[in-house]
């Protein structure tokens, strides 16, 4: 059975990965409260292909 409920399930994507030409994508998978958090996400994720902290965005 689904759960039911405010959360859905996001994706991230890396906002400073698209600028330099590097092959590949940083992505991350989580959940937000779509009551409390309306509008778009944007976190300080790890990106293994850069090998550094970026920011990563909410994509729909």
């Amino acid at each position: 059975m689904a759960k039911k409920g405010n959360r859905v399930q996001v994706i991230l994507e890396c906002t400073e990965h698209k600028t330099t030409g590097v092959a590949g994508t940083s992505r991350y998978i989580t959940t937000k409260n779509k009551k409390n958090t309306p509008e778009r996400m944007e976190m300080k994720k790890y990106n293994s292909i850069l090998k550094k902290v970026t920011v990563h965005k909410e994509i729909k």
